[in-house]
């Protein structure tokens, strides 16, 4: 019988071949506001998980894809779904609200019991999500899935060839015929190869429905699983395993399931398979280290017969000898069961908890044969410390014959880092920690497997925790629709992939495109720019140099101006050297490929602000007069207005346009609700147009968080101007509705439109004085944070954190605490996280997801506690509010100085009460090298000098 798999998966790696059959289903087709929204977008933007929108229909269809096959869902299971998610405005605290109303626990307690009363969305509120109304498979690809002939697939291309067979011989019979062609799953590392690698496969081959390559089978020795099995889908075959078997059997199992919850997120593990990430051999695999301990075989098939080989160092270091033949397919991977006295433990370190590369990992296993603490067997194996997964073989062998204790452990780790060397210049950096991972680890596991012997259970990993949600003042709405936590203006847009981004605009006819040729090199002269290949490309227009901005070639905001392009001599790695424009966006960042430019190194290498400075340093200024007090210098002018335009039109409904930019903080929500207030009208009557400067020219800038509070009082200027002019229709008919007022005005030729300004905040500051006061008020806040951290790994857990906002009268109270907690988890990213590594070159790694890592649903707060502290004066602000924008980034610090203080704990403890210097981000490398103990002084150390790292401290 055929059964239907609904899973998430990644638009930009899944190959259009490989969906051959299979129903795709988008944001856009589960709902619309046109037809029925879904009720995960209705939630998900009710309770307010949409800011800017951008993550937004990836959450949604995470959880509808979680929903489709859990309706009821468990936390946990929540949060696995949504680990290969990121966002960076929300914090992600109302997104878990959202999803915890599909929850069995929302069936027994309110969502939002800690949230006040103004804010609780009663379940009754929610659409009801009923399984019986969800998309159906379209009966078409049904009928063809169960009829259709069975026969091998070929896409052809202009460069490359498809081949999905969909039987083993076929299969046989094509690699035979193509033996270096890659046989593709899941795309997920041939993929990002061909992307980014510039490696090209003439022809690729593609399984799709084998069933000999998805096979689960249980032996008297253990459970072999089909190659062609997603992650996903062996993570939950070893879960029911686990519920089967004795706990002594499956600990190979439970070590598995450790690493494939973290190993990247839902999306990608529904698309790599076993066989793939076994056969791709990456070095910093999660799965193969412990595969390689547990004695683990693979099955091979070719057209010559099968053959069995085992998954050790020679398979993982491709050695000719115990490696695949080109001919022969991975049918299936065989996992033995654990013995008595046998035990087995996974361990990784990264950058975050989960959907990151690990920076170490490591699987071990120890086999005893009795109670009696003799080592009989020892496997250890490592990824990210060589070019493979690196298996301590040697050092193993001697330990064996040894007792279970302190000594053996002492010697243990002096022979693994003897054999398990890391150059001090290798790739990835980071080196030192890495070595001391390598020891720290094996520490680990003879704790835990001396607990074990002691009949001790290991109290040492939790699940993922679950926040809590925040909390705010009941005292501070008032009863009118400023002050109410209103739903984000564009929320159910975002929820349905209606939102218009830059990206989805159309071209406009002879729309040309724009892509800057940048700088390689961190300090050197331009010797000679070749235009001439780039601008041969079909498509470019021109490349746009220094010499055609002759005059104009600068650019500046508040500092000294600053050099647009610089094809002369440039100062840093990315520094703008020309600008190809062309009528496509790929033909001009394929011409930008195509410029030449031929530079010579200058000394020094401008790496560190100190360089920089030595460049224009005080013997290298000059002198210049200004007609200006130096005090005032740094005072902007013509900043601080705003202006609106608001229409109001005969049937009783308002448009309301402003100058501020909508950029996800909710300007636009709270301006409808400043008119609804001023006009004293429902908000349902008031609508609002995208800023433009057709309606409002000469808008300030979007930033520095006022532009609601500024934009706020112009559309409160104008509907008060609108008011006095209709006070005397109003007067004559005051229980009349506005649309009888808008027509009676029209009838008396009364304008029905008017604009309101704000000319800024006046200042009584005395600069020379320095006595008076600069600005109207101020936003303060404060956040106290509890953490835990493992000084042998350098990993942290944030366990609570409490914020106290100082936000005036909130004007929408679920916004800016959406505000708030966004900026504080960005804060905690800046300060714990989020690492830039340069080259020594000056080149920049982190400039991806890959190797940039924000905080993950993962990273939050157990508990997360908001609270808005009562306004304590009323001031000239628009209804004595403060603009808030993400001014919270700085508390994030709190988790700093969190960790810091747990450091100099684990410090003391270790007679350790010297001055301690940590600088951020506080990354689990700084905080597992200030634990100094024996691990830390027992890895060898490099000279200075004596090699070149990989990367520098900027």
């Amino acid at each position: 019988k055929l059964t239907l798999l609904h899973y998430p998966a990644n638009a930009c790696l899944i190959p259009i071949c490989s969906l051959y059959g299979a129903a795709v289903t988008t944001v856009e087709g589960i709902g619309s506001t046109k037809t029925r929204i879904h009720p995960v977008q209705e939630r998900i933007a009710k309770c307010h998980g949409t800011q800017c929108g951008f993550c937004t229909p990836g959450m949604v269809m995470s959880i509808y894809t979680l929903l489709r096959n859990h309706p009821e869902p468990t936390l946990s299971q929540l949060t696995d779904a949504l680990g290969g998610n990121l966002c960076r405005c929300t914090g992600y605290r109302p997104i878990i609200d959202a999803c915890k109303t599909f929850c069995k626990v929302s069936r027994k307690e309110h969502i939002f019991e800690y949230i006040f009363s103004s804010m609780k969305q009663n379940e009754e509120e929610f659409l009801p999500l009923d399984p019986t109304q969800e998309l159906i498979f379209p009966p078409e690809l049904m009928t063809m899935a169960e009829k259709q002939p069975q026969r091998t697939r070929i896409f052809d291309g202009d460069r490359m060839t498809w081949i999905s067979p969909v039987t083993l011989k076929e299969l046989l019979e094509t690699k035979v015929k193509y033996p270096q062609a890659p046989v593709v799953m899941g795309n997920t590392s041939v993929g990002p190869d061909v992307k980014f690698k510039g490696i090209f496969h003439p022809v690729i081959i593609s399984p799709d429905g084998i069933e000999e390559l998805s096979v689960v089978n249980y032996t008297d020795n253990g459970l072999t699983l089909g190659a062609a099995l997603s992650l996903a889908q062996v993570k939950d075959i070893l879960a029911n395993v686990i519920l089967k078997l004795p706990e002594e059997k499956t600990q190979m199992y439970h070590a598995l399931l450790k690493h494939l919850g973290t190993l990247a997120g839902s999306q990608i593990r529904n698309m790599a398979s076993l066989g793939g990430h076994i056969v791709s051999r990456h070095p910093d695999s999660d799965l193969n280290p412990l595969l390689a301990v547990g004695n683990c075989t693979l099955n091979l098939l070719s057209k010559e017969g099968k053959r069995q080989i085992p998954l050790n160092e020679q398979f993982l270091r491709k050695c000719p000898s115990a490696d695949l033949k080109p001919e022969e397919i991975l049918i299936s991977v065989n996992i033995p069961y654990l013995r008595k006295w046998e035990f087995v433990s996974a361990f990784r370190q990264a950058q975050r908890q989960q959907n990151t590369l690990a920076i170490v990992n490591s699987g071990m296993r120890v086999f005893f044969g009795g109670g009696d603490g003799i080592i009989r067997e020892l496997s250890i194996a490592y990824g990210g410390v060589g070019p493979t997964t690196i298996c301590a073989k040697n050092s193993c062998q001697k330990l064996i014959g040894r007792r279970w204790n302190e000594e053996m452990l002492d010697a243990a780790c002096r022979l693994i880092l003897d054999e398990v060397s890391l150059p001090g210049s290798a790739p990835g950096g980071r080196v030192e920690f890495r070595r001391t991972l390598i020891i720290s680890f094996l520490f680990k596991f003879y704790l835990e497997v001396s607990q074990i012997l002691k009949r001790m259970v290991s109290g040492t990993d939790h699940a993922l925790p679950f926040p809590v949600l925040g909390n705010a003042d009941p005292k501070q709405l008032p009863q009118d629709p400023v002050g109410h936590p209103i739903m984000h203006l564009s929320g159910i847009k975002h929820a349905t992939g209606e939102a218009i981004y830059c990206d989805d605009m159309p071209a406009v006819d002879r729309e040309l495109f724009l892509t800057f040729v940048t700088s390689s090199r961190a300090h050197a002269k331009t010797v000679s720019v070749d235009l001439s290949e780039a601008l041969s490309l079909p498509g470019v227009v021109d490349i746009l140099t220094e010499e055609h901005l002759h005059g104009i070639n600068s650019f500046r905001l508040l500092t000294k101006p600053e050099k647009l392009l610089s094809t002369d001599e440039v100062f840093c790695v990315g520094e703008l050297v020309c600008a190809v424009i062309a009528d496509s966006e790929v033909q001009a960042k394929r011409a930008a490929q195509r410029v030449k430019i031929v530079y010579r190194d200058l000394e020094p290498l401008i790496l560190t602000i100190e360089v920089m400075s030595s460049k224009v340093g005080p013997e290298k200024q000059i002198s210049v007069k200004q007609e200006r007090p130096s005090n005032s210098k740094w005072l902007p002018k013509n900043r601080g207005f705003a202006a609106a335009l608001v229409h109001i039109y005969l049937d009783g409904s308002v448009l309301v346009t402003h100058g501020g930019i909508e950029m996800g903080q909710g300007v636009h929500t709270k301006m409808i609700q400043v008119a609804s207030r001023e006009l004293r009208m429902p908000l349902s009557n008031i609508h609002l147009r995208g800023t433009s400067t057709e309606t409002v020219p000469n808008a300030n800038i979007s930033g520095g968080s006022v532009v609601a509070d500024l934009n706020g009082l112009a559309v409160k200027d104008a509907c008060r101007t609108l008011l006095k002019c209709l006070e005397p229709i109003i007067s004559k008919n005051p229980g009349g509705t506005w649309k009888d007022w808008a027509q009676a005005a029209f009838d008396e030729s009364i304008s029905l439109s008017a604009t309101g300004y704000f000319r800024g905040y006046e200042s009584n500051m005395n600069w020379e004085t320095g006595e008076g006061r600069p600005f109207e008020y101020f936003v303060y806040g404060a956040a106290c944070s509890e953490v835990e951290i493992d000084s042998l790994t350098g990993a942290h857990k944030n366990i609570r954190t409490d914020i106290v906002m100082d936000v005036g009268c909130s004007i929408n109270p679920a916004l800016d605490i959406g505000q708030i907690e966004g900026a504080f988890i960005q804060g905690m990213g800046l300060y714990t996280i989020e690492e830039l590594n340069y080259s020594p070159q000056g080149v920049l790694y982190t400039r991806g997801p890959n190797q940039y890592k924000i905080p993950a649903i993962c990273d939050i707060p157990t508990e997360l506690h908001v609270s808005l502290l009562p306004p304590s004066q009323n001031s000239n602000t628009l209804y004595s509010s403060k603009g808030l924008g993400e001014s919270g980034v700085f508390l994030g610090c709190s988790v700093f100085f969190a960790i810091q203080d747990a450091v100099s704990a684990a410090r003391q403890e270790r007679g350790l009460f010297g001055p301690l210097k940590l600088n951020s981000p506080l990354t689990p490398e700084k905080i597992r090298m200030a634990c100094e103990d024996k691990f830390t002084k027992m890895i060898p150390r490099d000279e200075p000098g004596s090699y070149v790292p990989w990367s520098v401290p900027i």
